[in-house]
């Protein structure tokens, strides 16, 4: 995620306000694309069924122009996509330590 973060702020730096926002909501879902091609397989339920409407969501934003939404909907589809943890939902890995990270 921090990757993630890192190149959202490299983007809103580098363009202006307007076009960064577009560009995150493009490059969010160009993405979450380029992950379930290759995490479909081991992406079990409910979690598909949660990215793909995370997935809806953020295109009818795209759609209808608002980058806020398609930009916080594609988040949540990255953030699922990741595995447990990314969105604090949960998850049995991991004691709180720090350990492992």
């Amino acid at each position: 995620m921090k990757v993630h973060a890192l190149l959202a702020s490299a983007v809103l730096l580098a363009s202006p306000a307007v076009f960064a926002q577009d560009d995150l909501c493009q490059l969010n879902l160009q993405e979450i694309d380029d992950n379930m091609a290759t995490n479909t397989a081991t992406l079990g339920e409910p979690a598909k069924s949660q990215v793909d409407e995370y997935v809806k969501q953020a295109r009818q934003a795209q759609q209808s122009g608002d980058t806020e939404a398609c930009i916080a909907h594609s988040t949540k589809a990255l953030q699922e996509l990741k595995g447990p943890g990314s969105t604090g939902s949960g998850g049995t890995s991991g004691s709180g330590s720090g350990a492992g990270n």
